[in-house]
């Protein structure tokens, strides 16, 4: 929206030069309606919209679309809103489509000193019930696949299911505080590097590398102590079991779009959720909406699909 806002201020301005100048007739009258063509175009769209989160933090969200369910789109760690956009004009057709930044991230609110899953989940909460939004698929990528879970806990009466994306391959995996320390070590030290270097081994080698460098610079570019925070709660319910247990409180069904960079454990998912099934793309990456959207959409089309039971 800033662009637009930006476009229409420097064509006034070339304008009001032109006037000045009196030169060509022809070329003031076409700004003038160039002007007003945007003008028009910028009153009529939506802005982005905040809503608060339980210990006040602004979120910031957006919407797009009508219909439901309505689809709750969460991002993961170190990402944002943005790694959604070839998704929405896709499923806005059909559905209110709901993108948010959780705090921390992106345009919302980053006053908080520990960033746990459980408070990202009230980040969505917010944002559901702001929109008013009353049957409700969540959404989640990566680290919000324990948000996601999180969230449908705060709402039994709105969320009707549950897509983990390229995440909830094995809720049961047994981490060891030994191994978490060595995967957070080099971010600690440094973390600009250290995190080009853990999010590069989860991007395949065919992606497009320009796409692939936007992700590494972007990632890498996140608030460090946010960061940092955020991956040790997300990490530490793997070494506690709390990472399988949230789903012991939740009745609703999960469905998984991955790639196949890690096995999923069926058996061990199903000792917690209610029902569970996966949806594996071959050949694909961690960042599989991004880089083979075609298929995803596909994927997460039929998941809708077999959550809604149309």
């Amino acid at each position: 929206m800033m662009d637009m806002k930006t476009t229409l201020w420097r064509q006034e301005r070339l304008f009001l030069c032109l006037v000045r100048e009196k030169r060509c007739a022809g070329l003031i009258a076409f700004l003038v309606f160039v002007i007003a063509a945007l003008g028009q175009t910028a009153a009529g769209a939506e802005w982005p919209r905040v809503a608060f989160s339980h210990d006040g933090t602004p979120i910031s969200y957006e919407v797009f679309g009508a219909g439901e369910p309505t689809l709750v789109f969460v991002h993961g760690w170190s990402c944002d809103a943005r790694y959604w956009r070839e998704q929405v004009p896709v499923f806005s057709k059909k559905h209110r489509v709901v993108l948010l930044d959780l705090a921390g991230h992106g345009h919302s609110g980053m006053d908080r000193t520990t960033y746990t899953m459980a408070a990202f989940g009230e980040d969505v909460r917010a944002v559901t019930e702001t929109t008013g939004s009353r049957r409700v698929i969540l959404i989640g990528h990566s680290m919000g696949g324990s948000i996601i879970a999180e969230a449908a806990r705060l709402m039994p009466a709105r969320v009707i299911g549950l897509v983990g994306v390229d995440t909830l391959e094995n809720i049961e995996y047994p981490l060891k505080r030994e191994e978490f320390e060595k995967m957070i070590g080099p971010m600690e030290k440094n973390y600009h590097e250290g995190c080009r270097q853990f999010v590069g081994e989860m991007i395949s080698p065919t992606t497009d590398p320009g796409l692939r460098e936007w992700i590494l610079s972007d990632m890498s570019a996140a608030p460090p102590a946010v960061a940092l925070s955020a991956m040790t709660e997300l990490m530490t319910q793997y070494i506690t079991g709390d990472a399988a247990a949230i789903f012991d409180k939740i009745r609703v069904p999960v469905i998984a779009v991955n790639g196949n960079m890690w096995p999923v454990n069926y058996e061990g998912n199903r000792r917690h959720m209610m029902s569970f099934d996966a949806i594996v793309l071959k050949g694909a990456d961690h960042f599989l909406m991004m880089n083979r959207p075609r298929d995803f959409n596909r994927a997460l089309e039929k998941a809708i699909l077999m959550l809604t039971g149309t």
